[in-house]
């Protein structure tokens, strides 16, 4: 099931089944958003294990903020790595909103290499034009080599 569904059972209990979600970028282990991830008042997030895009696609780090954005480009750039997580309803409208669905980013089905399951991934059909001649990367680090830290929003002006 790659959407997240809930049932009742005949002894009165609720089932609920999870969606199949990508991260490549501050939400993964170790990075900057990574906290909304294991907070479970936003909802349930079950690490599943990692794995990367079956088409390349651009990951560029852009804008005032250094925020990763995957390009939806497909056969453009790089396979991108990324971890894969199931999640509840909860945690998928806590993401939508999170991630400015469907305006900065939108949410689709990618086939991810692992075996291979298809996930929903949050990229973007929205971006300057210029940031397609922007470095293409094939995994994010907010304190990688590039040196573009990304800055929270807490922290944006």
């Amino acid at each position: 099931m790659l959407r997240g569904a809930c049932f009742h059972h005949g002894d009165g209990s609720l089932g609920c089944t999870m969606a199949r979600v990508f991260v490549y970028g501050t939400l993964k282990k170790g990075q900057p958003n990574y906290k909304h991830m294991i907070n479970t008042a936003k909802g349930l997030a079950k690490f599943q294990g990692t794995g990367r895009t079956v088409e390349k696609y651009p990951l560029v780090i852009a804008g005032k903020y250094n925020i990763p954005y995957m390009l939806n480009i497909p056969g453009t750039g790089h396979h991108v790595a990324g971890e894969i997580y199931s999640v509840d309803d909860q945690m998928l409208r806590f993401l939508d909103e999170f991630e400015g669905c469907p305006d900065m980013y939108q949410r689709t089905l990618m086939r991810i290499e692992v075996g291979i399951v298809e996930c929903f991934v949050y990229s973007t059909t929205t971006y300057p034009p210029e940031w397609v001649s922007l470095p293409y990367h094939d995994s994010y680090d907010s304190s990688g080599k590039h040196g573009l830290s990304y800055v929270l929003r807490e922290s944006r002006d």
